[in-house]
């Protein structure tokens, strides 16, 4: 079967951020994402899951641990399991996205303390 966002799960997040559930399983999930400018998520990690996050437009911004490292289009990077992180748009235009965890983070996220 064609996957496609018209036939995926499709929820929301944050401040008017979306995501579709490409592939939902144990195993494996494939989102596709989309954060208007200006948003962000909360810092977290995953105990199980390590994920990949392939930029389809814009720019974004990665805090990872302590660090700030911005991921253009056309481009990813890697998050080991229980590595703190979030990803933010800090431009005035919109950020889309694919974030492929394996296994699954549902059930395994366990945001910050410190609550940015």
């Amino acid at each position: 079967m064609e996957v496609t966002r018209d036939n995926s799960e499709h929820y929301t997040w944050g401040d008017d951020c979306s995501g579709w559930h490409l592939v939902k399983s144990k195993n494996l999930s494939i989102i596709e994402e989309h954060m208007p400018s200006k948003t962000q998520e909360k810092k977290h990690y995953h105990k199980k899951a390590a994920q990949f996050f392939r930029i389809l437009k814009g720019t974004a911004t990665f805090e990872i641990e302590d660090d700030l490292i911005k991921i253009r289009e056309g481009a990813g990077i890697y998050i080991p399991k229980n590595t703190l992180h979030k990803i933010r748009n800090d431009t005035a235009h919109s950020l889309k996205f694919l974030v492929i965890s394996a296994p699954t983070t549902q059930g395994d996220r366990y945001n910050s303390l410190e609550s940015s």
